[in-house]
C-alpha cells in the first residue's frame, strides 16, 4: 500500500513538472560521516541529479549513493544504491522522498504532510541496520508512522511522533518522540523543550543493535534559531536522563548545531549540521555517537 502510494506520487509529480515551463535541473553532493565509541564508522557520499527542477519543494531525478560501513573498527564494507528522488505538493498537502535500491531490497524514505499549523505527517523509512551482524547477514529495518503538531497558543506547542519499527527477524518496535516547547523570545528564537523519547521492542537483544524490553529518555533542551539574511542558524543543547530494562537511570546529552542557505531566490543551496548524543545504538551502556551532514548544490 506505501509503495504504490509513492508510485503514484512520484508518477504524479513527473507529469506535473513536466508540463512546467519554468522547471530547470539541479545538481549537487550530499555527504554523511559518523563515528562512535565502539569504532564504527559510517561514510556516505551521494551525487544529486535532477532532471526537473523548480524549487527545494519541487523537483524529480536521481541520487547516486555510495555507503561505506567500518563496524566495530572491523574493516570497511562498501555498498552502492540507486534512488529515484522527488518533492511535490498542492495548495495544501506536500511530499517528498528518496525510493531506490541496494540491489538486494528495497530502501529510501518519503513523507507526506498538510499546509497547516497543525502539521500532520505520515512517513516510511527502511534502511540496513548499520552493526556488525546487520552488514553481515543483510538485517533491515522499516520504519513507518505519524507525527502531528498540536499549537496551544503562540508560545507553546506539543509535537508528537507515533512509529512501528519492524527488523529483519521478530523484533517489532513500538517508538513515541515527544517535544513540548515553549517560546522564551520570539526575537531571539530562544525556546526551552522537553524532548521525551520511549519504545518497546517485542523481541530484546535478538541482534547486536540496542534492543531492551523497554526503554525511556527525557532531555530538557534549550535552543536558539536565528535568521540571518536569509540564512538559517540553530543550535541546541540539552542534558537529562534515560533508562532502559537492563539498566538504571543514567545521564542524557545532546547538542545539535546546523546552518542552512535561503530557500528561495538563490540558485545555490547549502545545508550543514553537526549532532552528539550518548544515545545507545548498539548493545551496550557506554554510548557516545557524533554525526556530521553537508550539502551543497545548484539549480541552473
Amino acid at each position: 500500500m506505501i509503495l504504490r502510494t509513492v508510485i503514484s506520487l512520484t508518477a504524479a509529480s513527473a507529469l506535473a513538472m513536466s508540463a512546467s515551463a519554468d522547471a530547470g535541473q539541479y545538481a549537487g553532493l550530499e555527504g554523511f560521516y559518523s563515528s562512535d565509541a565502539d569504532g564504527t564508522r559510517i561514510a556516505k557520499t551521494a551525487l544529486d541529479m535532477d532532471f526537473r527542477h523548480t524549487d527545494s519543494d519541487h523537483y524529480l531525478g536521481l541520487s547516486l549513493e555510495q555507503a561505506r560501513f567500518l563496524p566495530f573498527g572491523q574493516r570497511w564494507i562498501e555498498n552502492h544504491r540507486v534512488y529515484v528522488r522527488f518533492a511535490d505538493g498542492s495548495a495544501t498537502w506536500k511530499w517528498d522522498g528518496r525510493i531506490g535500491s541496494d540491489g538486494r531490497t528495497l530502501l529510501g524514505d518519503a513523507s507526506i504532510h498538510n499546509v497547516d499549523s497543525n502539521r500532520q505527517e505520515c512517513f516510511v523509512e527502511r534502511e540496513i541496520v548499520e552493526t556488525p551482524l546487520g552488514l553481515k547477514n543483510a538485517l533491515y529495518s522499516t520504519y513507518a508512522g505519524g507525527a502531528y503538531d498540536l499549537p496551544f497558543n503562540e508560545r507553546n506547542i506539543l509535537t508528537t511522533v507515533l512509529g512501528v519499527q519492524d527488523f529483519t527477524g521478530r523484533n517489532v518496535r513500538l517508538q513515541y518522540r515527544g517535544n513540548l516547547i515553549h517560546i522564551l523570545s520570539p526575537d531571539w528564537g530562544l525556546s526551552a523543550q522537553l524532548r521525551v523519547r520511549a519504545f518497546h521492542d517485542t523481541v530484546p537483544d535478538e541482534f547486536d543493535y540496542f534492543s531492551p524490553r523497554w526503554y525511556a529518555q527525557a532531555v530538557p533542551t534549550l535552543q536558539v534559531r536565528r535568521f540571518v539574511s536569509g540564512w538559517r542558524y540553530a543550535l541546541a543543547a540539552g542534558y537529562g536522563a534515560q533508562r532502559d530494562a537492563d539498566s538504571s537511570w543514567h545521564p542524557a546529552r545532546l547538542l545539535e548545531a546546523s546552518v542552512t542557505s535561503p530557500k528561495d531566490g538563490h540558485d545555490w543551496a547549502v545545508r550543514a549540521g553537526f549532532t552528539y548524543t550518548n544515545t545507545p545504538v548498539t548493545s551496550g551502556f557506554t554510548y557516545d555517537y557524533k554525526q556530521l551532514t553537508l550539502s551543497v548544490g545548484r539549480a541552473f
